[in-house]
């Protein structure tokens, strides 16, 4: 058994590492060349997971056709590249078992991983690998479980078996809009939380904006036709709970960053910013209200500084729960 990962950055390849570990054959892709050579000598991925050494069965390659020989591909590259990813390797990649491991939405479309695949390849068979998770503990052979959603039942079986590992523990839906909702959306409450908590206004704020961001997210997925239940689960809450409370998160140390009116490391992916301003628009599509998201929208975008966005929020009508 074989598997492709696309993209090399901490999360692909703290994945190849489990499944090699596992017993599978990986090879990791990354379009630096010079860079995967040398991971491949050095055996580990010094800049993104120093001391995560690679399983005798990881290959690191930058030949994007020996990564993309076997059946099934897991696509972990930042959302904003992915569109980009499958239109330039159509050819390639159209009857492959893809595995989006991005969250997040489409700037240019409102999409999300799995929307995008299935719209650009459909002959491929897309499902998407989200939940609470950080690259160096699943690198590390820690306990970690998440969410695969695949819309085809068999093949989301066929996959949960194959991607499954001794410390990654798989749990299966079908429910692929309510996990691109829920790993999408709860970056962008994690900014908020980061904000809150930069700002200094404390951790009962931090957690009156997490229950209240649960219950926008669960708004606007049910707006969409996602069951509730796929939001209250690994991909959801669990994710959420993870992201807005831990410093290992880049979203979450942005939100910190905008609080403490502090300039973030240029360069970094911080796929929540992109969300908020995708998911304005799908919302307003839909009547749903997504206050937090509006106000972390305008933050980003210097319209709002976190005294008025705090003072926005709560003055808002007051209502049962």
């Amino acid at each position: 058994m074989s598997i492709g990962v696309i993209g090399a950055g901490a999360f692909g390849t703290s994945l190849a590492i489990s499944l090699a570990a596992a017993g599978r054959d990986v090879v990791l892709w990354g379009r630096d060349a010079a860079a995967m050579a040398e991971m491949q000598s050095a055996r580990e991925n010094a800049r993104r997971l120093p001391g995560a050494g690679f399983p005798e069965r990881l290959t690191a390659t930058g030949d994007f056709a020996e990564a993309t020989a076997p059946d099934t591909l897991l696509l972990s590259v930042p959302m904003q590249q992915l569109e980009t990813l499958l239109t330039d390797n159509a050819g390639t990649l159209a009857q492959k078992s893809l595995v989006a491991c991005c969250k997040g939405f489409s700037l240019r479309t409102g999409e999300g991983p799995v929307s995008l695949i299935s719209r650009i390849l459909p002959q491929a068979q897309a499902a998407i690998l989200t939940g609470p998770s950080f690259a160096a503990d699943i690198a590390r052979g820690l306990p970690t479980a998440l969410t695969l959603a695949c819309g085809d039942k068999e093949s989301g079986r066929r996959l949960q078996e194959q991607l499954s590992t001794r410390n990654l523990r798989l749990y299966r839906t079908t429910d692929v809009t309510g996990a691109e909702l829920g790993g999408g959306l709860k970056n962008v409450i994690a900014i908020a939380s980061g904000v809150v908590i930069g700002a200094g206004l404390g951790e009962s704020a931090r957690a009156a904006l997490m229950t209240r961001g649960f219950a926008e997210m669960t708004r606007i997925a049910q707006a969409l036709g996602a069951r509730p239940e796929t939001l209250a689960g690994l991909s959801g809450f669990g994710d959420l709970t993870l992201t807005c409370t831990s410093t290992q998160s880049r979203n979450y140390r942005f939100g910190q960053a905008l609080g403490r009116n502090e300039e973030f490391a240029a360069g970094t992916t911080v796929e929540g910013a992109a969300t908020a301003r995708a998911m304005l628009g799908v919302a307003e599509r839909h009547g749903a209200e997504m206050p937090i998201t509006r106000a972390v929208t305008a933050i980003i975008a210097g319209e709002l500084d976190v005294g008025a966005a705090m003072d926005q929020l709560l003055a808002r009508p007051l209502k049962e729960e």
